[in-house]
């Protein structure tokens, strides 16, 4: 198992296969972009499937989320899906998108094995949305998301940044459009993983400022007929139910101690924290013909070197080398 020195034991492994996107959303990256990972350093398809097998089959992994930069962009993802969903154990499979290209690739990836998706949107109106992320591209987002409703992909998330005086009032449309079509909206509290370092606290809307805009309009209670776990969202009843919201509140209320995640990176890099400024490379080792064995004690003593949380609020706090899209969410 991937336990650290707090009792922690991941069992969430979140792959990203490309730091390369299609947005340019301003709290991730500037509008000209970065520079890419190089082909060479980047792991393999079947690179990929060898250490998500290890970990599914020998360290206690249960789920795992794909992700990037945009996992869409990765030519063999559905393949990647499949040769995932063939494992035994077979794992929980999800993928964290912006959407763009899901309205093509849902059936297809839903048909491989893919369970359900998490998608990107903090805007409903198309000028807000491309001033965010530098693309006008909303139309095919709304697409992405109908197609992954067509295709079983659910539940259907939704993941939202509201950002002050850009779309923090945006709060109650967005979950109406949700309630509307049966998605699931989580909102989340911007994080220092931009490329530009440019994140103020000043500017981030937090967990209590989310709460009391929704429930100007909305009727909400704690979601107590759930145990929380070690989910990232708190989960709020909407008008006695079914329907719920969560918050996901990374900042202003860490949920560290029931943290259950650990991440590849698409060059090969093992973070055991989204946080973390150092990382275990997986990528050389295995090219340089490590046994599964190997690898396995490799990944085990990057878990075990955890820290208790990401310490933000510490005056210590480094903000990752790496933004988001390198690291993968």
């Amino acid at each position: 198992m991937l336990v650290d020195t707090f009792g922690r034991t991941a069992t969430d492994l979140r792959v990203s296969l490309t730091d390369r996107c299609n947005l340019r959303c301003s709290y991730c990256m500037p509008p000209e972009g970065l520079d890419w990972l190089p082909k060479p350093e980047l792991l393999t398809d079947d690179e990929v499937v060898r250490l998500v097998g290890l970990a599914v089959r020998d360290l206690g992994v249960t789920e795992v989320r794909y992700t990037g930069g945009e996992p869409l962009l990765r030519r063999g993802l559905a393949e990647i899906v499949r040769r995932t969903a063939e494992l035994s154990p077979r794992p929980q499979i999800s993928l964290t998108t912006n959407g763009i290209g899901l309205d093509r690739l849902a059936a297809p990836l839903a048909a491989a094995g893919l369970d359900r998706v998490n998608v990107s949107l903090d805007t409903l109106d198309r000028g807000t949305f491309e001033r965010l992320a530098h693309r006008d591209r909303l139309p095919d987002v709304l697409a992405g998301l109908a197609a992954a409703r067509a295709a079983e992909l659910e539940p259907v998330k939704i993941n939202a940044v509201l950002m002050r005086g850009v779309n923090d009032h945006e709060a109650v449309p967005l979950l109406r459009y949700c309630l509307e079509r049966g998605y699931r909206l989580r909102f989340i509290e911007q994080m220092p993983l931009d490329a530009q370092h440019g994140w103020t606290r000043a500017d981030m809307i937090t967990a209590d400022e989310i709460l009391d805009r929704l429930s100007a309009e909305f009727d909400l209670a704690p979601d107590e007929a759930h145990d929380r776990g070690s989910a990232p969202a708190e989960s709020f009843v909407i008008g006695g139910g079914p329907a719920t919201v969560g918050v996901i509140g990374s900042v202003t209320r860490p949920f560290c101690g029931a943290c259950d995640r650990v991440r590849l990176t698409a060059d090969g890099q093992i973070r055991n924290c989204l946080f973390a400024t150092e990382e275990s490379n997986l990528r050389d080792a295995l090219r340089g013909g490590a046994t599964d064995g190997e690898l396995a004690e490799r990944w085990r003593k990057a878990v075990w070197a955890k820290r208790a949380g990401h310490g933000i609020d510490d005056p210590s706090f480094l903000q990752p080398a790496r933004p988001m899209s390198a690291i993968g969410g």
